[in-house]
């Protein structure tokens, strides 16, 4: 038990060195580009430095198993090279069992990334693209939103708020269907109500047909004052790839609140693919980060005095990297329905799991 706690220790200490490192490099690289977008804006260093830090958690999220395969490699090098492992195994201990320790460490910060880091990266990412949209527009911040009613956007600029409402949506075409939009202007009062068959975007305004428009106007009334048009021109400041990505984006809903979501957009008739798998992804991102740890020993718990220490690293990196890469394939088919589910977010995972205990247990054995 103490030689396990101490195996955790160094592990964990390792872990957050690493991450820290590469949290400050992110914050860097991440200001500096930060700049650059709002160098023509009126956007102040404070506001800046906040997005940042905003970015800051989805960045971490996504390079968690580059975290945990360094992580272990800097833990079995050190081991080896100070031929702590060799006396390990000397007292009957075999190599397998010094990696329960770092496995189970390895299971507890996936556990954390999922029941913790997600729901942090969902409200960072929301209030980090809120704040994006805001300070590049120059007015309020533009919002999307699915529900069981329907699509809910909101767009802003310095001419003031609208809030559109849809029942459907086409995505090839960007096209909303049922549209319902209320008008604000910039001091905050409704200015006017639009009804429309369908609404296109196209490059800086919706191409709303069939609509008719009903003025609020204090002292008018609405339905005398009202005016229809077979084709009539609303400015956004919403692009179509925002919208696409928006609406396909999963990482943006707390996994807690992701199963709900599910269900209601199907019920309100949308696509749910891309959420079923996320979801899925995410409960088996304690697995793969433990797959990772296992990559990382299978090519360096060995000693030091057998030279190719750097081979090695480079081969447990290069394999981690392929383990990645083939996760985030399988997760595009599953997304796309080429393959199910359950096999596009558990089969790398567990087959990178099985592919490296079968490397650990030929190392051992031979």
């Amino acid at each position: 038990m103490t030689l396990d706690l101490y195996f955790a220790r160094r592990f964990l200490q390792s872990f957050l060195l690493i991450g820290a490192v590469f949290l400050a490099l992110i914050l860097l690289i991440d200001l500096i580009e930060q700049l650059r977008r709002f160098d023509s804006t009126e956007a102040g260093f404070a506001q800046i430095f906040g997005l940042t830090l905003l970015n800051a958690p989805s960045a971490i999220s996504e390079i968690l198993p580059l975290l945990m395969i360094l992580s272990t490699v800097v833990l079995f090098v050190g081991l080896a090279r100070s031929s702590e492992l060799v006396v390990t195994r000397a007292t009957g201990r075999s190599g397998i069992r010094a990696l329960a320790a770092p496995v189970l460490v390895a299971l507890l910060i996936g556990g954390l990334a999922v029941s913790t880091l997600n729901p942090i990266v969902a409200a960072t990412s929301n209030r980090y693209q809120q704040l994006y949209d805001s300070y590049r527009s120059g007015g309020g911040p533009s919002a999307l939103s699915l529900s069981g009613e329907g699509l809910w956007l909101r767009q802003g600029s310095d001419r003031g708020q609208a809030v559109i409402h849809a029942t459907g949506y086409d995505a090839d075409t960007v096209t909303l269907f049922d549209v319902s939009i209320l008008s604000y202007a910039p001091a905050g009062g409704p200015v006017r109500r639009i009804r429309a068959e369908s609404a296109q975007l196209a490059a800086d305004k919706w191409v709303l047909t069939n609509a008719k428009v009903w003025p609020l106007t204090p002292g008018l009334n609405p339905e005398a004052s009202a005016a229809t048009h077979d084709e009539l021109h609303l400015p956004t400041t919403l692009t179509q790839d925002r919208i696409r990505d928006s609406l396909g984006r999963a990482s943006g809903i707390s996994i807690y609140d992701l199963p709900a979501t599910i269900r209601q957009l199907a019920a309100a008739g949308f696509a749910t693919r891309k959420h079923e798998v996320w979801l899925q992804v995410e409960l088996a991102r304690p697995f793969f980060l433990v797959a990772m740890v296992l990559v990382g020993a299978a090519f360096t718990m060995r000693h030091a005095r057998f030279g190719g220490t750097g081979v090695a690293v480079l081969m447990a990196m290069l394999l981690g990297f392929g383990l990645y890469f083939i996760r985030n394939f399988s997760q595009i088919l599953g997304e796309n329905g080429q393959i199910p589910v359950a096999l596009a977010a558990w089969a790398p995972p567990v087959a990178a799991i099985m592919l490296t205990a079968g490397l650990l247990l030929h190392a051992e054995d031979g």
